[in-house]
């Protein structure tokens, strides 16, 4: 929007010179004196331009506080969501932890199995060695006896052959 006035002349500059405020007229800068009805222009541009911005405020300000507020929500709310994903994530961890755990007194578990096997395979092969070893004493002590036993009748044959044989009788 802009606000009609007078027409520039070449004692006055347009203002701003981005364009920004178009309409309204500042003081050249080789202007030392003013007209009345410039400044009362001026004025009455002010006010209008004063009007306009309470206008427009009003329009827009309403909206913005509800955005703004709306925001403020959504903010708080996001804060909130973060936090529970922590929580959630932690918990979380804390499960995977648990089923690392759980996975371990498994392994430990099926490693203690097969510690008891091992140790009742030792104990029956104590057990065989054992009897075993019986065994071969009673087999070495039974040949022992059979080759005493052998040796006992080749002496008694012997003796029953030396008793068989002729001695020659003696002269009297």
């Amino acid at each position: 929007m802009s606000v009609s006035g007078p027409p520039p002349s070449d004692k006055f500059l347009a203002w701003p010179p981005d364009g920004q405020g178009a309409g309204e007229q500042t003081l050249g800068l080789n202007d030392t004196s003013p007209d009345e009805g410039l400044i009362e222009d001026l004025t009455s541009e002010d006010k209008a331009v004063e009007q306009l911005a309470e206008g427009l405020l009003s329009h827009y300000l309403p909206d913005l506080q509800r955005s703004k507020q709306a925001l403020q929500e959504l903010t708080q709310n996001q804060v909130v969501l973060l936090d529970t994903l922590e929580q959630e994530i932690s918990k979380f961890k804390e499960c995977h932890s648990m089923l690392d755990i759980n996975a371990l007194f498994t392994e430990a578990k099926h490693y203690h199995a097969k510690l008891v096997n091992i140790r009742k395979e030792m104990l029956m092969l104590h057990e065989k060695t054992s009897k075993l070893k019986k065994r071969a004493l009673k087999l070495q002590q039974k040949r022992q006896k059979e080759e005493l036993e052998r040796e006992q009748q080749r002496e008694k044959e012997l003796e029953r052959e030396k008793q068989l044989t002729a001695k020659p009788a003696k002269r009297t």
